[in-house]
C-alpha cells in the first residue's frame, strides 16, 4: 500500500493492520490510544483501492461516526482507522503526520 504525502510504500503481513505495518517498518503514525479505536487520531483518507480494505467493524464505525470532529456522512465513506483497517491488495491513502522514525543514538555512559 502507498501512503501520501510521505510517499511511503508499506508491505502488510497477512492479518496486520495498517498502523502495525507502519510501526514494524519504522514509520511514526499519529495515535494516542495505540490501537484501541478510541482516539481516532490514526484516521486516514482512502484515495484508491478501498475494495482492498477489510470492512470496518462495529467499533471502527462507531468511533468514526461519534469521535471524529468535523466529519460528515459523505466523509465517512472514505475514512478509516489505521488501527483497524487491513489491506488485502493495492491501496493508496492520505495521512498527514506519518514519517520515517529517526533513531537517536544513546550517548555512552561516563565522561567523554
Amino acid at each position: 500500500m502507498h501512503v501520501d504525502p510521505v510517499g511511503a510504500d508499506l508491505e502488510l503481513e497477512p492479518g496486520e493492520t495498517i498502523i502495525e505495518a507502519a510501526w514494524r517498518l519504522g514509520y511514526h503514525w499519529p495515535t494516542t490510544c495505540y490501537g484501541q479505536a478510541t482516539c481516532t487520531v490514526c484516521h486516514l483518507e482512502v484515495l484508491a483501492g478501498d475494495e482492498h480494505l477489510t470492512p470496518a467493524d462495529e467499533e471502527e464505525r462507531h468511533a468514526l461516526e461519534n469521535r471524529l470532529p468535523g466529519a460528515d456522512r459523505r466523509d465517512l465513506a472514505r475514512l478509516r482507522l489505521a488501527c483497524r483497517a487491513r489491506a488485502t491488495g493495492d491501496v493508496t491513502v492520505r495521512k498527514k503526520g506519518v514519517r520515517r522514525q529517526e533513531t537517536v543514538p544513546i550517548p555512552p555512559a561516563g565522561p567523554l
